[in-house]
C-alpha cells in the first residue's frame, strides 16, 4: 500500500518499460491464488499458507520476500472465561476458509494442545467481514483474524483478544511477496526491482507508522484510531529478509500435508526463490 500511495511501483518500473500497473483486491488469499493459477497476477502479497496450497496445486510461482510475520489474534466473546486452550470445547470458531494461515495455525495450534479441531470445536471458514458480524450477531465464540480487524471486535465491546498468533508459533510466516515463474524467467531484472521497491517501502513504512496507519484508513475505510491502536496491540512485525520465514513457510506445508489439505509437504526450494533479494541488498 504505502509502495502504491507513494507512486514508486509506476515511477520505479517505468525504466523498464511498465507503463500501468493494474491493482486488485481480495477477501483472502484463496481467491487471490486461484486468480494466479489462472495467469491474472503476475505478483501478489498474500499469505504464505495460500501460496502454499496453490504450489500444491501447480502453481507456477515463488515467494522472493516476507512481508510480516505474526499480526492475527484469537478474539473470544466477553461471556466466556479463558485460562488455558481447553476452555475452547464445544465452541464456534470463526477465521479465514481452509488452506489459509489462520486455518492452518489455529487446526494445528488446537491439536497440539490437544484438542482435535473436526470434533472438539467447530471451525467456521468466513472473510473477516462476515466473521466481525457473526461474533457481534453472537453466531460464533471466537474469531481468529489478521489485525486489525481483533482490534474492531474489542473496540465494539464484542470480544477480547486471549492469545495472539505469536504465540501459537513464534514468529511465523504471514504475509509474503509472490512473483509468477513466467515473470521471474523472461524479466529478472524487474523482479529484482520489484524487491527492491518491497524493500525501501517497508522500510519507509517502518519508520512512518503514522502515515502508515493512515495509508491504510484511507485504502481499506477504516477508522484511523482503531488502525493505531491496532498496531499498537499486534504482534506483527514487517520484515524483508526470506531467510527469516523459510522454516515457517516449509512447516505450513507440512501441517497442510497432515491436515489433508496438499498431496505432500513441500522443500524450501519449491517455495521460495532468495536470489533476488540478495542481489538487491547485496548479499551474496
Amino acid at each position: 500500500m504505502t509502495a502504491a500511495e507513494k507512486g514508486w511501483w509506476e515511477a520505479d518500473l517505468a525504466p523498464y518499460g511498465i507503463t500501468k500497473i493494474n491493482e486488485y483486491q481480495f477477501p483472502t488469499g484463496a481467491p487471490e491464488m486461484q486468480a494466479m493459477l489462472s495467469g491474472d497476477l503476475d505478483v501478489a502479497y498474500v499469505g504464505a499458507a495460500p501460496v502454499i496450497t496453490a504450489l500444491s496445486q501447480g502453481l507456477d510461482a515463488k515467494i522472493v520476500a516476507p512481508v510480516q510475520i505474526n499480526g492475527s489474534s484469537l478474539v473470544l466473546r466477553n461471556e466466556y472465561k479463558y485460562e488455558s486452550p481447553q476452555d475452547l470445547k464445544g465452541l464456534k470458531i470463526a477465521t479465514y476458509p481452509p488452506g489459509t494461515i489462520q486455518d492452518t495455525l489455529i487446526r494445528n495450534w488446537l491439536q497440539n494442545n490437544g484438542l482435535d479441531p473436526e470434533k472438539d470445536v467447530k471451525i467456521l471458514g468466513m472473510t473477516p467481514g462476515d466473521a466481525i458480524t457473526a461474533i457481534s450477531a453472537k453466531q460464533v465464540d471466537a474469531v481468529f483474524l489478521p489485525h486489525p480487524s481483533p482490534t474492531v471486535i474489542e473496540k465494539e465491546g464484542n470480544g477480547r483478544i486471549i492469545v495472539q498468533s505469536g504465540e501459537m508459533e513464534a514468529n511465523h510466516s504471514c504475509c509474503v511477496l509472490v512473483v509468477s515463474g513466467k515473470l521471474i524467467r523472461e524479466h529478472p531484472e524487474i523482479v529484482e526491482q520489484i524487491v527492491k521497491t518491497h524493500i525501501k517501502a517497508t522500510e519507509y513504512s517502518q519508520a512512518h507508522m503514522d502515515e502508515s496507519a493512515q495509508i491504510f484508513a484511507n485504502k481499506t475505510t477504516e477508522d484511523l484510531d482503531t488502525v493505531k491502536d491496532s498496531l499498537k496491540e499486534w504482534d506483527g512485525k514487517w520484515i524483508t529478509d526470506p531467510a527469516l520465514i523459510e522454516d515457517s513457510a516449509v512447516n505450513y506445508s507440512k501441517v497442510q500435508y497432515e491436515l489433508g489439505y496438499i498431496p505432500k509437504s513441500l522443500t524450501k526450494e519449491e517455495i521460495f526463490d532468495t536470489s533476488f533479494y540478495e542481489k538487491a541488498t547485496g548479499e551474496k
